[in-house]
């Protein structure tokens, strides 16, 4: 059990786990369970802060997808922003915590005041043996209202996309971007890959879905706070027009991004929220 602190990065471990945590972003970069790595992270990924990480886990806020009413980029800037070093929350052989936080003083200088409300957010990462918890809260530290959508952006590494499938979204609500379908039931247990897809999942819940292969199941997750279900894989045109995307990488990712999108989370001065997940 350990936690090692740079100017860039955090890393922890609990027995033969371990994650990487960025502080530009907040950013999860690895996760390792008795050393395999769960998260794609793409090898031609930009970690030097001048864009966000094609990888991990990427944090949403305060909207997913384009906002122009603020003119913020697309998925806001909480990944795209420098956050603060917390601290270590707990180390002991059952699990290792660590926080990171990011208020209006640290959101990066070139976005600074666009989206003008006070807030905190902070991002808690807790590692044990064999599961990962990312949890983030909003509180508003303002003295007026403010209503916000937010989103763990997950890459899961798979062996191979072919054999890949979703469960747990039968019978749910979805908005398919790429063909431009809204509110469509969702007929399959098991969602699978053959062209690019982009869709908004919505109600899920918190028993949540699982990542399976060749009809095994690899990575479960379940959630709290977070209602809806993103899965996207761009396939092959779309990967290649992303000049930080590896080379064939659509055929071993896919992600999986539990957020709040449908509903937006209104908070009143001096409330708070949290959305977490649970990686097993």
């Amino acid at each position: 059990m350990s936690v090692s602190v740079s100017d860039q990065k955090v890393v922890i471990t609990n027995g033969a786990s371990s994650a990487e945590i960025y502080l530009f972003g907040a950013t999860v970069t690895s996760w390792k369970v008795a050393g395999h790595e769960k998260l794609f992270l793409s090898n031609k990924a930009v970690l030097d802060g001048s864009k966000a990480v094609r990888g991990g886990i990427p944090l949403v806020f305060p909207h997913f997808g384009p906002n122009p009413k603020y003119g913020l980029p697309q998925h806001g800037f909480a990944r795209l922003s420098k956050w603060s070093w917390v601290g270590t929350q707990t180390v002991n052989e059952n699990e290792t915590s660590v926080a990171f936080s990011l208020d209006p003083s640290g959101v990066a200088p070139a976005l600074a005041g666009k989206w003008p409300h006070q807030f905190k957010l902070v991002f808690t990462v807790v590692l044990t043996a064999n599961t990962l918890k990312t949890s983030l809260s909003a509180e508003n530290t303002g003295d007026s209202e403010f209503e916000f959508t937010s989103l763990l952006h997950s890459y899961f590494a798979i062996n191979d996309i072919d054999n890949a499938k979703i469960r747990g979204l039968q019978g749910k609500l979805y908005d398919e971007k790429i063909h431009n379908k809204v509110k469509v039931t969702e007929e399959s247990d098991l969602v699978g890959f053959s062209a690019e897809v982009d869709r908004v999942y919505y109600n899920v819940g918190k028993a949540g879905v699982s990542i399976v292969e060749n009809g095994a199941t690899v990575t479960s997750i379940t959630t709290n706070g977070f209602d809806d279900v993103v899965v996207w894989n761009p396939w092959i045109e779309k990967s290649q027009g992303m000049n930080d995307f590896q080379e064939a990488g659509y055929k071993v990712m896919v992600c999986v991004e539990v957020g709040q999108i449908g509903t937006p989370v209104v908070l009143k001065p001096g409330e708070k929220w949290v959305g977490e997940q649970l990686l097993r």
